[in-house]
């Protein structure tokens, strides 16, 4: 009975550390992580998602984060191709594709990717020109899409989606511009009330023709006329000529007057 006693005394200890090494080695990474394995500081695997084991003391394990990022680059200043200034700020959407890469070949990816997005924000603006950084921003995101990418991509870091949150202008441009926009309303007013005004004259000009080719309808015409008139329950009184008197009077005032 001593003996056994003895070896339990013994054999506990070693239980207990081979539990404690098993539960040190045992690990999880959610199915959104990775984890990058270190086999005495050098770069082994990448295990996960679920369960893995590692070697205590020997292998270390560092979690990297695959879902897509939002980054908020804050407000800079800077100037358009035309020479304008303005205050821009913008929203990257960016997720890790290579997680031992964004972990072995850059120091803080997030930071990075900020700073990065900062300076091509500059470069890009700066090659456009105020009209098309208000009015073509799918052209000019995608183009900041574009060079972010190519700075990040050896990070292992993949940019989704690049937008421009806020333009903000001088105050001096803005009423420029609202003067320019009142311009091309009024221009735009006008040509439509010429237009209008040319497509009245020449229905004009085609019903005279069809009533000169019959007086009867432009008897008929004047009937009309004065019926609508006498609609509106007003004093006016109309007196209608037949065109016969108007053409005797106008070649009795052409006539020739006799020699004294």
């Amino acid at each position: 009975m001593s003996h056994f006693i003895v070896d339990y005394v013994w054999a506990a200890p070693i239980v207990a550390a081979l539990v404690l090494v098993v539960a040190a080695s045992l690990c999880i990474a959610q199915q959104y992580e990775r984890a990058i394995v270190f086999r005495l500081g050098r770069y082994n695997r990448a295990a996960g998602p679920g369960l893995f084991w590692i070697i205590p003391i020997i292998e270390t394990q560092t979690k990297v984060d695959l879902r897509t990022t939002t980054y908020a680059v804050e407000e800079q200043e800077t100037i358009t191709r035309d020479n304008v200034p303005i205050k821009i700020n913008a929203v990257i959407w960016s997720r890790v594709i290579d997680p031992a890469r964004s972990l072995i070949e850059v120091r803080g990816v997030a930071g990075s990717v900020v700073q990065v997005a900062v300076t091509a924000l500059r470069n890009v603006i700066g090659r456009h020109s105020l009209d098309e950084v208000l009015k073509d921003q799918e052209s000019v995101s995608q183009a900041l899409q574009e060079t972010i990418d190519r700075v990040t991509e050896p990070w292992g870091v993949k940019v989704e989606r690049v937008e421009m949150k806020n333009v903000e202008i001088p105050a001096s441009m803005q009423r420029a511009m609202a003067q320019e926009a009142e311009a091309l309303r009024e221009k735009r007013a006008r040509q439509i009330k010429a237009e209008a005004e040319k497509d009245a004259a020449s229905l004009l000009n085609e019903a005279s023709s069809i009533i000169m080719q019959s007086p009867a309808g432009l008897e008929l015409r004047r009937m009309q006329m004065i019926t609508e008139v006498g609609a509106e329950q007003n004093t006016m009184t109309i007196i209608m000529m037949p065109s016969e008197f108007v053409n005797m009077a106008r070649a009795f005032a052409e006539r020739p007057k006799p020699a004294a």
